[in-house]
């Protein structure tokens, strides 16, 4: 495949990008090489290649999904600079 200046300008205008000459030329090699690295993968016999899906065939191993105490409300307003007695006072950070 041919990397045109029509070619460029399509996926700049795409990417909302803009090149001026000797970038553009830059990116025209650049796309270039790209699209013969694809072509050499495509050379590739996989003929008879199972598709990969997974990366290993180890399967999840889930635990249990178990309560544990943590810290109570007293415990976790015990520090905090300003509270009342259920909750955390913060400044006001939205004005109306």
């Amino acid at each position: 495949m041919e990397i045109t200046d029509e070619t460029v300008d399509h996926i700049a205008h795409l990417a909302r990008l803009e090149f001026n000459g000797e970038e553009k030329e830059n990116i025209k090699k650049d796309l270039s090489k790209i699209i013969g690295f694809v072509d050499q993968l495509n050379a590739v016999d996989t003929e008879g290649v199972e598709p990969l899906i997974f990366m290993t065939d180890s399967i999840n191993v889930l635990r249990e999904d178990v309560f544990e105490p943590s810290i109570t409300q007293k415990e976790a307003l015990k520090n905090a600079p300003n509270h009342d007695s259920d909750y955390f006072k913060i400044a006001k950070v939205l004005k109306k």
